[in-house]
């Protein structure tokens, strides 16, 4: 782990807020980029991009406060140091997603399409998170029994697990999210619907997530069943089967369309 990226005089730059800050920046270059190559209102894409990625950062923080709701009570004030890390992914679309439905309602953007757009860039930003929480020290793995591992020191990571060797789930994740990264550029490119990317991404991260969370070690995130089924697994799932509904439904959408014609 790396928290302090480097220091300007007395003013520390954090490693993980400076990947963050990365992230953002290149999401909303790839989604300016296809946007424009899907003749969607570029200005008004962007906007969203920023409001949704503002929103999804405090939606996020704020589900990673609640899994320490106690520690925070005593330290309010930390809960605003999240240049330190701490963020929680999925509290992001939960507080996301309905303001993106108003948002493309009322300035009238198609809802598949604009998905579309967004998708590939939400990836890309995600991944560079995941090198932040590396750095941070935050949503580790599980011991791994061996030499081999990454040792981390930070306030985040139980007393028990530092200085031991752990899964790098930062890395794992980071990995496969580049990976779905590039295959949603892809399917971009091959798509025959409008939807096909944002319902791929909604299939796939689910399962990704799920793979990664058997090896994290961080067991204050919550679990649903305990020590079986983890607050992001039962997510992930809610997650998969509605993407597989809407799929279903987007495909005999399709169907009618073409059928129609």
């Amino acid at each position: 782990m790396h928290p302090i990226l480097i220091n300007l005089g007395p003013i520390p730059i954090h490693t993980y807020g400076f990947l963050i800050a990365v992230g953002f920046l290149v999401a909303i270059n790839v989604i300016k980029r296809l946007a424009g190559r899907s003749k969607l209102d570029v200005e008004k894409v962007l906007d969203l991009t920023f409001w949704c990625l503002l929103i999804g950062f405090v939606g996020a923080r704020a589900l990673f406060v609640i899994t320490r709701f106690s520690y925070f009570v005593e330290n309010p004030v930390e809960i605003l140091k999240v240049w330190e890390g701490g963020l929680v992914f999925f509290g992001g679309p939960l507080v996301v997603i309905p303001f993106l439905i108003w948002y493309m309602k009322k300035y009238k953007l198609p809802p598949w399409k604009t998905a579309d757009v967004l998708a590939p860039g939400l990836v890309i930003g995600h991944a560079f998170g995941r090198l932040g929480c590396l750095a941070a020290g935050c949503c580790y793995g599980k011991p791994t029994g061996s030499d081999w591992g990454v040792r981390l020191y930070s306030d985040l990571v139980d007393r028990s697990l530092q200085g031991i060797p752990l899964h790098p789930t930062q890395l794992y994740e980071f990995s496969a999210l580049l990976i779905l990264f590039a295959g949603l550029l892809y399917v971009f490119k091959k798509k025959v619907f409008d939807g096909q990317v944002a319902l791929t991404y909604l299939l796939a991260y689910p399962i990704i997530r799920s793979v990664i969370e058997i090896f994290r070690g961080d067991i204050i995130r919550g679990f649903v069943i305990e020590g079986i089924l983890s607050t992001s697994q039962f997510i992930s799932l809610v997650i998969f089967l509605a993407a597989g509904v809407a799929l279903v439904v987007r495909l005999k959408q399709v169907q009618g369309l073409k059928h129609g014609t």
